[in-house]
């Protein structure tokens, strides 16, 4: 019965009915590959420091596996070619240790070592550490003010580490956030600070609602310090 319907079809109505098929079947493929791209796009790293953060984090891994086993549990992440290290290792040799080897990695512009002098942790305390990273991100997503991927959230110990190219009302609006999730210990901020200017001419996503800049004060007034220069890197600020 079905190869008499099929055999019966109009060779025009069956090829768009295989090519409907077809594409069907590529759908998620090409559903998915958009997103990655829209992602990408919507980063506020350039295209290049994207793939280098991506080989800095597989190399860097690498070599700590290589040269000290399971003695330690250090997790690397990298932003902008800028490495943060979190985890424990045994000796305060070994944690320094982790940090030359990870330094030498191509590309790397600065490491920030954040790696404790503790026994590593344990299956529950690192599932407790991705619950509140969770978390954190829907926070983030939930924001209206604030671009949810403009910011990488990492935990350990239930310690918050936020990176990412904000401006400093958004890096004060993240910490914010942050410290009202349930389980977190303290909030840590390793961002790179910009202005809105910055990120415009460097043609990056413009931050959600973010304040207009002051008039200029008179040359006989002296401008107010700035929090943080633009551009800069900052020290860890917990």
């Amino acid at each position: 019965m079905t190869r008499r319907f099929l055999s019966s079809l109009p060779l025009a109505s069956l090829a768009v009915a295989l090519l409907a098929g077809s594409l069907a079947g590529c759908a998620p493929l090409l559903i998915a590959g958009a997103a990655s791209t829209a992602l990408m796009a919507s980063d506020r790293r350039s295209s290049g420091a994207q793939i280098d953060d991506e080989a800095i984090e597989l190399r860097a891994a690498a070599r700590l596996s290589e040269a000290m086993g399971d003695r330690v549990h250090i997790s690397v992440t990298s932003y902008n070619r800028q490495v943060l290290l979190t985890g424990e290792a045994p000796t305060e040799a070994l944690r320094e240790r982790a940090e030359q080897i990870v330094g030498r990695v191509d590309n790397v512009r600065m490491v920030v070592n954040e790696i404790g002098i503790a026994s590593p942790t344990t299956l529950p305390q690192r599932s407790g550490d991705v619950l509140i990273t969770g978390k954190v991100r829907a926070s983030y997503v939930d924001a209206s003010d604030l671009q949810a991927n403009a910011v990488k959230v990492v935990t350990e110990r239930g310690v918050v580490y936020l990176m990412g190219r904000v401006t400093q009302r958004e890096a004060e609006r993240a910490t914010s956030i942050a410290r009202q999730i349930n389980g977190v210990q303290k909030v840590v901020r390793v961002f790179e600070i910009v202005t809105p200017e910055d990120l415009r001419q460097a043609g990056m996503p413009a931050p959600t609602r973010e304040a207009v800049a002051p008039a200029p004060q008179p040359a006989a007034v002296a401008p107010a310090a700035q929090p943080e220069p633009a551009g800069a890197v900052t020290s860890p600020v917990r």
